[in-house]
């Protein structure tokens, strides 16, 4: 059976929920492989309408199999939230439909305590972070200094190394950031309320996944964020601190030897952005007051007013090349339709140059937009069901950014309801 990853092409809130809804129904295995509580998938469904931050979204799929992986940044405290508010929805959730990996690390108190703490010190100059404590978190696990969700199952080896890892971590809240800092008696309080809620799922989800495979399972990975926002290859600094690549997917959900068949990749039919950091095509004032409205464009973990503006074509075709895409799915097209004329970012000048070639991101804030328009369709395509049925002008716009980014756009989203994915 194809194995899947579905990603982000830009900036992250590319509208993945929808799409990653979809393709849940068509695999035996969702895994989620980097990040955590830090951005969600929205999803609705006859159940209504839920903002997931650390659940995959298989997990409203009956017979899927939902797997957090070694790369994810596991915030218990988050996750049990997550899991009462699905099951008063009425979805089953048991160690039957959701397993953690052995090997992935906890996202303690204190790391989102740490980022509050370092966004305060940088003031102007912050990284925009959700302060949900994922930078610490991954900075930790390269320091080799956190909690795997393993140890759990080993209750004296666990007391010990926290306590280790608790006197470390006091001398940098109290001596750096002079706070208070936390005992031993705050840490296994909080152990005992969030993470022995998560212990009943932890497995050697590695195991699980290699047999999965070689018994023809297929398997879905599902990506948080956007290829911009990548450690390695996005707009760094402001960039998340996990690899949000296609490519990164196998490793962090525990089966390196996985072949990725297919990656889909997400781009919205506009640009948004929450967080800091060069945004060439971004527009101000109401002309952008207006397509966040039309949008709703409020991130779905933090409700901050995104950043908004046209499709910038420079970006989206290097989220293509470094995500490795074959199929793109073009999100919220309907949300340009108050439109007469579509704007595009079709290059960028730098310099009094224009190249259409992404740049390096220290040249990134020189960057202008250079402008095209396309025709408006100037009409309501929400409740259109086949590509057949769309306005020429909308099938129009689909094929030129198609062209422009070189790869097929095998999907369009139109209006709130599940059913809204066309199929191209």
């Amino acid at each position: 059976m194809a194995n899947c990853a579905i990603v982000g092409i830009n900036w992250g809130d590319e509208g993945k929920g929808r799409m990653v809804d979809y393709l849940t129904g068509q695999y035996d295995v969702v895994v989620r492989y980097q990040g955590g509580g830090n951005a969600g998938h929205t999803v609705i469904n006859d159940r209504g309408k839920f903002a997931l931050h650390l659940l995959p979204s298989g997990i409203f799929r009956p017979g899927v199999m939902n797997i957090l992986g070694n790369g994810v940044a596991l915030d218990c405290e988050n996750l049990v939230t997550e899991m009462e508010t699905i099951r008063s929805a009425g979805v089953g959730i048991s160690p039957e439909n959701l397993l953690v990996s052995h090997r992935a690390s906890l996202l303690l108190p204190w790391h989102r305590e740490l980022d509050a703490l370092e966004e305060a010190r940088l003031k102007d100059k912050m990284y925009g972070s959700t302060k949900q404590g994922i930078a610490p978190f991954y900075s930790d696990k390269y320091q080799k200094k956190t909690i795997q969700a393993g140890e759990l199952l080993y209750p004296a080896h666990l007391k010990a190394h926290l306590q280790d890892l608790l006197e470390w971590k006091n001398l940098i809240l109290q001596k750096v950031y002079g706070a208070k800092g936390y005992t031993m008696e705050e840490l296994i309080a909080w152990l005992e309320t969030y993470a022995a809620q998560v212990q009943p799922y932890v497995a050697d989800t590695g195991r699980w996944l290699r047999q999965a495979q070689a018994a023809g399972k297929s398997i879905l990975f599902e990506g948080q964020l956007g290829a911009l926002r990548d450690l390695d290859y996005g707009i760094y600094p402001y960039t998340t601190s996990s690899n949000t690549i296609a490519a990164y997917a196998p490793i962090g959900a525990g089966l390196p030897t996985a072949k990725i068949d297919e990656v889909v990749g997400v781009v919205k039919a506009y640009s948004s952005c929450v967080g800091e950091g060069p945004f060439t095509c971004e527009w101000f004032g109401a002309d952008a007051d207006k397509l966040r409205e039309a949008g709703a464009e409020y991130g779905a973990k933090t409700g901050r007013p995104r950043r908004v503006g046209p499709i910038d074509l420079v970006a989206t075709r290097y989220g293509v090349e470094v995500q490795g895409a074959t199929n793109i799915a073009l999100t919220k097209l309907d949300i340009l339709s108050y439109m007469k004329e579509i704007p595009v970012c079709a290059a960028y000048e730098i310099d009094g140059r224009i190249t259409r070639e992404f740049p390096f991101p220290a040249v990134l804030e020189k960057a202008k937009p250079v402008m095209e328009y396309r025709p408006g369709w100037c009409c309501d395509i929400s409740a259109v069901r086949t590509w057949e049925d769309m306005p020429q002008a909308a099938r129009d716009y689909v094929e030129y950014v198609e062209q422009a980014i070189g790869c097929h756009i095998g999907y369009v989203s139109v209006g709130a309801e599940r059913e809204s994915l066309i199929v191209r």
